[in-house]
């Protein structure tokens, strides 16, 4: 988790240096979080009210996911409806090894609105982009397997930067 972690704050960090307006949305956010000490640490409690950060780090993961591929076994023959109307059907066999890419998915027109800018806000309401299709968002895998140590993932990139957001102002030269 380490890897995937410093990837994650990097291009995190990196999309913020490049977005002025929305650095400030996110100081203030932080300024909400922390109005009396600036400086202290965080808790539990103000790591979970940093939803703007949350969701930053979020849209980081989607453009720019740790994992290339997810792999999985078909247990069983597994048909899928390709056409959506039930006309046209795909088998995958049992035994056979089913790819998703996060990258690639993550940049599907049909599910995510631009889906080359970076836009923390298509995960807030009343967009929710996310959530319109059944496990759209791979950041962390899906399903019973998705990566046990997500919230772990998440409080630690949060952590990181809102140190860094609370006492550096970022920029790209």
């Amino acid at each position: 988790g380490q890897h995937t972690s410093s990837i994650t704050s990097t291009w995190t960090l990196l999309y913020i240096a490049n977005d002025p307006d929305l650095q400030a949305r996110l100081v203030a956010e932080q300024r909400s979080i922390f109005p009396d000490d600036f400086d202290r640490d965080p808790t539990w409690d103000d790591i979970g009210k940093m939803e703007l950060l949350h969701n930053c780090i979020k849209e980081a993961l989607r453009m720019r996911p740790p994992l290339i591929m997810l792999m999985r076994k078909a247990r069983k023959d597994i048909p899928i409806d390709v056409t959506g109307d039930g006309t046209t059907t795909y088998v995958v066999p049992k035994g056979d090894i089913v790819v998703a890419s996060p990258a690639l998915s993550g940049m599907l027109p049909d599910v995510f609105k631009n889906p080359t800018t970076f836009d923390p806000d298509r995960y807030a309401a009343p967009r929710r982009e996310d959530k319109q299709i059944p496990f759209a968002h791979l950041g962390f895998g899906a399903g019973i397997h998705q990566c046990m140590g997500q919230q772990f993932g998440y409080t630690q990139v949060k952590t990181i930067l809102s140190i860094v957001l609370r006492k550096f102002h970022v920029a790209l030269p």
